[in-house]
């Protein structure tokens, strides 16, 4: 790799396994030199499968689930069983390398919206990367009144991060917010294969549509004071955007805020 590479090698440090042979994180060192934005993805690299000390041929896109300030980079990732990466990347153990893209990607960013009014965060699956990241830099909890996190998956196993996400009202920083106001976040978990506590097993979709994802919330999806990101799967993210639009909720436009801001990287 020269100087001029378009890419940088990162060595694994941790491993996470969330699901066995289904979902997982991996943790690298990050260049001193690779800035991004809460929300934005990186491309990483790993090269072929019968050339492992080769250069990386085989590229994924991934949000960052780790934020700015912290010195390492994290990925959240499922598996696809036949797929060519995901399978050897969930192998990976301390000490590997994965490479890294040296620009980040992406616009699913606060610097889409105005600041004020209601966040609301809807996910499928491992599109909960982009959120985490958003929601560990301090500046969004102070830019929004409230936060709603949706985050739809099959079964309950399946709620990675969540430890991390019921913790937040007790950290530092953030514990005053949530003394001043109990409900600065509602975390909605949702399962569609598993009864959880207080939830419907309803795909996000359908909870849109009928009003109910409003009624968990305790709060209106009106594009006069929320806005919204998707991120997740494709068809999820196309029924959602449809029914949000005919709600009014638009992306933003040559320099004017929008209320809608959508990630689809698949």
């Amino acid at each position: 790799m020269t100087d001029d590479s378009k890419y940088t090698c990162q060595t694994v440090t941790h491993v996470h396994t969330w699901v066995p042979d289904k979902l997982f994180s991996v943790r690298v060192t990050r260049d001193d030199a690779y800035a991004f934005l809460p929300g934005q993805f990186a491309r990483v690299g790993l090269p072929e499968a019968d050339a492992p000390g080769g250069d990386p041929t085989l590229w994924r896109a991934y949000s960052m689930v780790s934020a700015p300030h912290e010195p390492w980079l994290e990925f959240y990732s499922i598996v696809v069983p036949e797929g060519l990466f995901s399978p050897r990347m969930a192998r990976l153990q301390p000490g590997d390398s994965l490479y890294v893209e040296k620009a980040p990607y992406g616009f699913l960013t606060l610097e889409r919206f105005a600041p004020g009014g209601d966040l609301w965060l809807l996910a499928s699956g491992t599109g909960l990367s982009a959120y985490l990241s958003i929601l560990r830099d301090p500046a969004a909890w102070r830019a929004y009144r409230r936060i709603i996190l949706v985050h739809g998956v099959r079964t309950a196993a399946e709620l990675a991060y969540r430890e991390e996400i019921e913790s937040w009202r007790r950290q530092p920083g953030l514990a005053e917010l949530f003394a001043t106001d109990p409900q600065k976040l509602i975390y909605l978990p949702i399962a569609t294969r598993e009864p959880l506590p207080g939830m419907p097993q309803e795909r996000l979709t359908t909870l849109i549509a009928d009003g109910r994802l409003e009624q968990l919330a305790g709060q209106s999806l009106d594009p006069e004071h929320a806005k919204v990101m998707l991120c997740g799967n494709p068809a999820m993210l196309a029924d959602a955007r449809k029914l949000l639009g005919e709600r009014g909720f638009k992306p933003g436009r040559r320099g004017i805020p929008g209320n809608l801001a959508v990630e689809n990287y698949w």
